[in-house]
């Protein structure tokens, strides 16, 4: 009798990175290529990209900035790159050749004219001599300042249309410093580019666990029914960082806590968990519900910032075994700064799911440890059961905990009886880790981003009304910090989770920071 062959069947756990099989030849054009960012997370990004396939042959890069480099140069820049910062390493020769043979540098000024117009000429060459068919893209890895710029020479050179192919601009952030900056940066880029041409780019949609907010709550049907506030006590969502400034002090003065992580990455975060279910998962379609929830933001206004915020520096401490100094002591800040390293708030959405519900979020650096991640306290269950046993009492509040950094995943935190003749009840976790449960290696979240603008797909990539209903509701607590004295910024020990005001602020409302 012949041996039937056996076919095995799609691994599911294998999947990790989706292939677009709708990936057309293009060119991605960066402006400040020789930058920190480029260096460290666009050109691995690329080359890793490269690597598993979805980059279409004839795929160009050009590197615009103003050091004197030479394309072999440049090359040489980007292949010390992938080396150092790569996540698959070593370097694939034959991999590297064909990505390196679509590497050409543009030297010029970001404010001359005859930049533009060469870079045009070596479009039209690429399109010639390597089929990217007239598709560009233009990535903004530049200081914000030389935003409105570029943008400008784009439009002045007629880059910012094309008759044959498509033309996309990636903007980074952060995407204004208030609200009426960014609503001008918005001004500016649509006398330009159309919505559709726009993809304002925020990293942290990009990671696995971000996107998989949506599918946990939206694909399981034990969790989606009591995901409102019959069940739910509060969220909490927590990005602490163990490292300090990093030399950018001059940068951090301006920006701050608040605007560094709480108007852009941690608002998206509480959106995601936040939104409604959206009629299809499409770019608009989510980013419409996202919206609803950043206009249903309770505004703070005079005393609400000052009861539902908390704000602090930094002191001298150790973090990591290395003894740090004060925020005040470092190279580039004042000795009179009231700029904030720590940021706590309690924010409620004013709608339907969420009415009632705290949101506390907090961010800071120096903390003990790098994480990130979403926990979600389900409301006490009733304990009549338990109230003539040793249980009564012990029994801890369920939390569903999403973490997107460092070791992603999702936690269950749930009561079961202790193994004995008493009836004790202990916590304990269900972890899903991403790293153990599926075969391949996560992609970087700038993997992730830099392919869906290539085919076109804007879903994880903030849209203009998306940024300026943000700026709106972090605007109102800006403008009351600066009535406030110096003095009512709190100070926190390097190392520590923050001042101890933070967490005196939570009990009062009979809760408690986790510790991640």
């Amino acid at each position: 009798m012949p041996q039937r062959s056996v076919v095995e069947a799609p691994n599911p756990l294998r999947e990790g990175l989706r292939i677009k099989q709708s990936t057309e030849p293009c060119a991605m054009v960066i402006f400040g290529a020789t930058g920190d960012l480029t260096h460290r997370k666009l050109l691995p990004a690329l080359y890793n990209l490269a690597l598993e396939h979805p980059l279409p042959a004839g795929f160009s890069v050009v590197g615009f900035a103003r050091r004197p480099y030479s394309d072999d140069d440049f090359r040489q820049q980007a292949l010390e790159s992938i080396n150092a910062y790569s996540r698959q390493k070593p370097v694939n020769p034959q991999v590297w050749d064909s990505f390196a043979a679509g590497i050409r540098y543009l030297q010029s000024d970001f404010h001359d004219p005859a930049g533009y117009e060469k870079l045009n000429t070596l479009l039209n060459t690429l399109d010639q001599e390597r089929g990217t068919s007239g598709n560009r893209i233009f990535y903004l890895s530049t200081p914000p300042s030389q935003y409105p710029e570029i943008i400008q020479r784009l439009g002045a050179a007629g880059l910012n249309k094309n008759r044959k192919g498509w033309t996309r601009i990636i903007i980074e952030k952060p995407f204004g410093h208030d609200l009426a900056s960014a609503r001008e940066l918005n001004r500016q880029v649509a006398k330009v580019f159309r919505e559709e041409q726009v993809y304002r780019i925020d990293h942290y949609l990009g990671k696995e666990t971000v996107q998989n907010i949506l599918v946990f709550r939206l694909a399981n049907g034990i969790f989606e029914p009591v995901w409102n506030r019959r069940y739910v006590d509060h969220v909490q969502i927590t990005v602490a960082e163990n490292l300090g400034l990093e030399g950018r002090g001059t940068y951090y003065e301006e920006s701050g806590a608040i605007r560094d992580m709480v108007q852009n990455h941690m608002l998206q975060l509480l959106t995601l968990v936040a939104m409604e279910p959206p009629i299809a998962f499409d770019a608009n379609a989510v980013r419409d519900e996202k919206v609803k929830v950043l206009h249903a933001l309770q505004p703070f206004t005079g005393k609400d910032v000052v009861n539902n915020t908390i704000r602090a520096q930094y002191g001298p401490g150790w973090v990591g075994g290395k003894q740090v100094v004060g925020y005040l002591e470092e190279n580039g800040v004042s000795l009179t700064s009231a700029t904030e390293t720590y940021v706590a708030m309690k924010i409620f959405i004013d709608n339907w799911r969420w009415a009632g519900i705290p949101f506390y979020l907090r961010t800071g650096k120096h903390l003990p440890k790098r994480v990130t991640e979403i926990a979600i306290q389900f409301k006490q269950a009733p304990l009549v059961l338990f109230k003539r046993s040793e249980a009564h009492g012990q029994v801890e509040p369920n939390v569903l905990t999403l973490r997107i950094q460092p070791d992603e995943g999702i936690s269950l935190k749930f009561g079961a009886k202790v193994p004995g003749t008493e009836m004790q009840i202990r916590a304990v976790n269900m972890d899903f880790f991403y790293g153990s449960s599926f075969v391949r290696e996560q992609p970087e979240a700038y993997e992730r981003l830099i392919l869906d603008c290539m085919v076109g797909d804007s879903t994880l990539f903030t849209r203009r009304d998306e940024v300026e209903a943000a700026w709106t509701f972090i605007q109102g607590i800006l403008d009351e910090w600066k009535n406030e004295p110096r003095e009512t910024i709190q100070t926190y020990e390097s190392g520590s989770w923050g001042p101890q005001f933070a967490d005196e602020y939570i009990w009062r409302d009979g809760r408690r920071w986790r510790r991640p």
